[in-house]
């Protein structure tokens, strides 16, 4: 009796299937002889990330401190930093090394020209210009103000890096011990608001910026123009509720 239609079909399915199997069989074993059996992946071990900065060697002056590049990049700043407010920006300050925080972590800056601090850097180099001290570290000036320091443009002329004689120095020994007392409580922010701009209106009254130096004064103008800016500043600040001593 002729198979149907169907039941063609259905038998060369049937033995399509029995024909991959047998040749399944044959060729599994072979195969497996013939590849390495395989190793399990090894544990990977992810590399912590790179951690060394680069620094120079600052030998200005002689001051010979090792300082990071500006631009560094860190996660994290020593605990026993400063924080000083300018112009409503926070600035990190730690052993003459200024930062701003960016992205996540704090960046290497230069401090701008004109920040108040109440403090130097633990390490700088002293040097004179007509009588006028200025601290130096980092590739960074300072002058006194009262109740504490200012940023300044470097002073350009003839510098001295040794005290001048006292018939050449012009300088008010006093500066070396006015300091500034919050009478109501005043937060450092605030200390550091009042003092920049009683800064900016001691400018305006006596037209003497100490951030910038007048190469063209004569140094006895200077001087002058220097004390009208400490009382102005002195002014400024008793009205806002301090103390200058």
């Amino acid at each position: 009796m002729p198979l149907t239609k169907d039941a063609r079909k259905y038998l060369a399915t049937l033995l399509s299937v029995l024909m991959m199997f047998i040749i399944s069989a044959i060729c599994l074993p072979q195969q497996a002889q013939a590849d390495p059996p395989r190793r399990p992946p090894a544990h990977t071990v992810k590399k912590a990330p790179y951690t060394g900065h680069k620094t120079y060697q600052d030998q200005r002056f002689q001051h010979n401190r090792a300082y990071p590049l500006r631009g560094s990049y860190y996660r994290h700043i020593p605990g026993n930093h400063r924080v000083v407010t300018h112009h409503h920006s926070r600035y990190y300050a730690h052993d003459g090394v200024w930062y701003r925080y960016h992205g996540g972590g704090y960046v290497v800056v230069a401090p701008p020209v004109g920040l108040m601090v109440p403090f130097l850097p633990f390490a700088y180099t002293t040097i004179w210009m007509n009588g006028i001290p200025y601290y130096y570290a980092n590739d960074t000036y300072y002058t006194r103000t009262p109740g504490g320091y200012v940023v300044v443009e470097p002073p350009q002329g003839e510098i001295r890096e040794t005290f001048p004689a006292a018939e050449d120095s012009a300088i008010d020994s006093a500066d070396d011990r006015m300091f500034i007392y919050p009478r109501h409580g005043q937060s450092q922010e605030q200390q550091d608001n009042d003092r920049y701009e009683c800064h900016q209106w001691a400018v305006e009254q006596t037209r003497y910026d100490p951030t910038k130096f007048p190469a063209s004064m004569p140094p006895e103008q200077v001087m002058q123009k220097r004390t009208d800016y400490q009382k102005a500043m002195t002014e400024c600040l008793d009205r806002r509720g301090y103390t200058a001593k």
